[in-house]
């Protein structure tokens, strides 16, 4: 039996829920309904659209530029700066209303998630029936509007609920990739920047089709392994599942919004570092390891994309953590300016109880030559140990290493 997923995402999510707020407090008018953006003050650095209203998109406004450009093209145009506490609310109310329908959620963003519809198919006529019927709660009960896309592939789905907008259902299952998704822009394809679309259009690959055609060879030659994920993507290739975080299984995560956009892999590990020393220290001192790392990127665009691996034996070291977590981050960043940087840890297990050793845990004088370059495990364990003393003892800031003494990553939630 195939799978069937969905992906819901909320319309327009900090405008609707801003104007939703405002309606609520007595203003009389709906900032949906006149051109209007959300956005910071233009005096600091988020000073960019963060979201737009479709009378604000008619006059050529897009996500991500800065706002006095916006005013320019819009010299009417209304600002209203964003709140985030109201969004993490009306976050939580959406999922506390999808989970009524299915509990099987995986929430990627404060706007949009992941259901695996699979196991309550019978509940319903068919998966078309169901969106139709979980949008149209979401909108008397919450006041706002969703897009589902439903496909049997998550980034299909994911796919489909960015096709035409607002309060809409699509499909795009495996056998309509063709005929949906092969004409559409290469830049339109999941995780496929700006940098990765100037490197296809200079092999001629201007369409998802384009792109689906090419020898897979060709396009990982050029660009590595993400474009063989691109071209994975683009035939609609993906074995990935809907992974549900319960409550009581959530995991320890940190990350940072940059001061300066990251510009190189150099600047990037740094600021990872200093999250792995974080994520790892909360895990010790939870007397916890994670069987799963993940990597949270938002480009400067606000584009979020994120990469997960389950590790061969759960761990709390720093140094695990850290390299894990470049390896992720090299796979998936495409070039483009980081905004944020983020690490989560999941899959949580307490440190007492036992697990199954990888080959790689075995004692150094077992292994060749060339491992023992690397620290071992109990020397791991034991700086580790270390670090968390003088740091309890005198301070979070008071031993930091020497990598991270230039460009610390500021503003930590």
């Amino acid at each position: 039996m195939d799978k069937i997923i969905f992906h819901i995402d909320v319309n327009s999510a900090y405008l609707s829920w801003s104007a939703l707020e405002k309606l609520h407090n007595g203003d009389s008018v709906d900032l949906r309904t006149i051109p209007s953006i959300i956005g910071g003050d233009m005096a600091k650095r988020h000073g960019v659209v963060l979201a737009k209203s479709i009378p604000a998109k008619s006059y050529g406004i897009v996500t991500g530029e800065p706002i006095v450009n916006a005013m320019r093209k819009c010299p009417g145009l209304t600002l209203e700066a964003p709140d985030h506490k109201l969004y993490d609310r009306r976050s939580r109310e959406l999922m506390e209303l999808l989970s009524g329908f299915c509990p099987d959620i995986e929430q990627v963003s404060v706007d949009e998630c992941y259901m695996d519809y699979t196991p309550i198919r019978r509940q319903y006529p068919s998966p078309e029936a169901a969106a139709h019927l979980i949008k149209d709660r979401v909108e008397q009960e919450l006041g706002f509007t969703v897009n589902v896309g439903i496909s049997d592939r998550k980034v299909l789905a994911k796919m489909a609920s960015d096709f035409r907008k607002p309060n809409l259902v699509h499909t795009l299952y495996s056998h309509e990739i063709q005929e949906k998704m092969w004409p559409l822009p290469v830049s339109s394809l999941f995780m496929c920047g700006h940098s990765s679309v100037e490197s296809l259009r200079k092999l001629e690959i201007l369409t998802i089709g384009d792109l689906a055609r090419t020898d897979r060879s060709i396009v990982k030659a050029h660009l590595k392994s993400h474009g063989t994920l691109l071209w994975e993507y683009a035939n609609g290739i993906d074995a990935s599942e809907v992974v549900t975080t319960h409550a009581d299984a959530k995991g320890i995560g940190n990350s940072t919004t940059l001061s300066q956009d990251a510009e190189d892999t150099q600047t990037a590990h740094r600021v990872l570092l200093s999250l792995a020393e974080s994520v790892s220290g909360r895990l010790r001192a939870s007397d916890q390891s994670a069987g799963m790392i993940s990597t949270e990127i938002k480009y400067n665009t606000f584009k979020k994309v994120s990469h997960q691996t389950t590790l061969l034996t759960p761990t709390n070291h720093t140094d695990t953590i850290y390299r894990t977590a470049c390896d992720l981050f090299d796979e998936i960043w495409d070039g483009t300016p980081v905004r944020l940087l983020g690490i989560r840890s999941s899959k949580l297990v307490s440190c007492t109880e036992p697990v199954q050793m990888s080959l790689f845990d075995l004692p150094q004088s077992s292994q060749s030559s060339v491992s023992r370059t690397e620290p071992s495990s109990k020397k791991k364990e034991q700086l580790d140990a270390a670090l968390d003393s003088i740091r309890k003892r005198y301070g979070a800031d008071s031993i930091v290493r020497g990598s991270l003494l230039q460009d610390r990553p500021t503003r930590q939630h």
